[in-house]
């Protein structure tokens, strides 16, 4: 494509961590609740399924040369109907 060289892709979308699975007295950490950014259904759900996802946050002191560490998880399936994703984290 013409005009299109220099320009980047960008190859992640944005989510919000919610909280861990749960029921009324207990919860699950294993399990953690995230809404993606513009996945608003159960249908747009499946498209993510068993695609890896990062949890970067940002520490005090440096490992490898970075403050940047990550924890990585895998989409597991839906949670209700609003696009909410239940995913595994390890």
């Amino acid at each position: 494509m013409k005009g299109r060289q220099g320009e980047r892709v960008r190859l992640y979308v944005r989510g919000t961590v919610l909280g861990y699975k749960r029921s009324k007295s207990n919860q699950y950490p294993n399990t953690s609740l995230i809404q993606i950014e513009g996945v608003n259904t159960t249908e747009e759900v499946n498209w993510y399924k068993g695609k890896r996802m990062a949890y970067i946050y940002k520490a005090k002191t440096k490992k490898n040369g970075s403050h940047y560490r990550c924890i990585w998880g895998k989409v597991a399936r839906p949670h209700g109907n609003s696009g909410v994703v239940r995913a595994n984290f390890t």
